[in-house]
This record gives C-alpha cells, structure tokens and sequence, in this order.
C-alpha cells in the first residue's frame, strides 16, 4: 500500500493520461483522441505498477474482497464534483467469470463507493459473453467487447437521464469503457464517466 502512486502530472484534462511526452495540458491526447464523445471524462487514482498490481490481482483474482473499501477510498477523491443525479455502475463481466470468482470485483469497488459516497448503484449492464482483455492488444481489444454489453430491461427507467460514473479496477485502452458506453447512451443516459483504481500506462512516466 505505501508503493501505491497517482501519475504526476500534467494530465490531459479529458482521460487524465499523464502528458509524460512533454505536451502541454489542452494539447490533443493521443491516448483518447480516438474515444467516442459519449464517453465524457475518465479518471483513475493510482498507476499500476507492481504495489497496485498486487492489490488488483490479490482483489480480482485471490478472494480478497477486503481490499474494497481501501480502493474506493484511493477512488473517491477523483469523483467530478459537478455531478448532477448520478448513480455508479459496475463494469460487468462474464457469466463464466462470475461463477469463477464468486463475484464481480467492478460490482464490489462500486458497493464499497457507494457506501463512502451515498451514490446509489445499479447493476444495470450485462456481459452475455466474451474472452478476457488481458494479453490482447488495442485493437484486438476494441474488437473483443464490440458489442459485447447489453442494458437490463429492468434498469432502464433507472439509468434514463442520468448522469453514469462507470466503475473498474483498471483502465488500460478504454476499449472496454468505451463498449459499455455505447450500450448506455442507447438507453439515453445523461453522461458517461468512467472512474478507475488504476490506470495501465504504456510507459514508465518517470522517465518521461
């Protein structure tokens, strides 16, 4: 816990990328320039490097539900502060994956948010199916969950209007933020933001 470190800044203003290229802040990012519109901001609290690796993976994949309220914690501070109405809702995953680990660790992130922040929360997405997105590239990533939501019948009324904070555990390219997103702008939700515990960085940005 004490290896945990947010990424230095400056970041770009939109998905909180640190700008480690030397780009000034307003620049176009490379890293959400291609992201649909729909998907307003993203935030993240720390980089994963090895010490919040070994929290996600001890999280996500060791049982340790435990853990949930220390990462909501980290999470907490990076929620927009202009939020009208909003409600949290969990990045799904797979019916196999579920049945596997006992539980959704996005779903338990957002629960132990919700009991920080007051936000309510709703399970209102769903992943039929679908391979996991680790070891695959952007690209292969953008085609791996194309389409790969679909919005409860039962949460729609729910959702409709208002202002959605996506929650995961890590942010890596988007695509998978940006697939859920798509499903809920169908559903004429009023925003979509996501918020992460940790963000993936292709490089080290201590090195610039």
């Amino acid at each position: 816990r004490m290896g945990l470190r947010p990424p230095n800044p400056p970041f770009c203003q939109r998905c909180h990328f640190p700008l480690g290229t030397g780009h000034p802040v307003g620049e176009k990012c490379t890293e959400c320039d291609r992201w649909d519109p729909s998907l307003v901001s993203a935030r993240t609290a720390v980089v994963l490097d090895s010490a919040a690796a070994s929290l996600v993976h001890a999280f996500k994949y060791g049982g340790w539900r435990e853990l949930a309220d220390f990462l909501a914690a980290r999470m907490g501070p990076h929620l927009p502060d202009d939020l009208q109405d909003p409600v949290l809702v969990p990045v799904p995953t797979t019916p196999w994956r579920l049945w596997n680990r006992g539980y959704n660790q996005a779903a338990v992130l957002a629960e132990a948010l919700s009991s920080r922040t007051s936000i309510p929360v709703s399970t209102a997405l769903r992943r039929p199916g679908g391979r996991t997105q680790v070891h695959l590239g952007p690209r292969a990533r953008e085609s791996n969950v194309f389409g790969a939501f679909q919005v409860r019948e039962d949460s729609r009324s729910l959702i409709r209007g208002r202002e959605v904070i996506l929650i995961d555990d890590v942010l890596t390219t988007g695509a998978t933020a940006l697939a859920a997103t798509s499903a809920l702008v169908s559903q004429d939700v009023g925003s979509v933001r996501l918020l992460a515990f940790s963000r993936s960085l292709p490089y080290d940005e201590t090195r610039g």
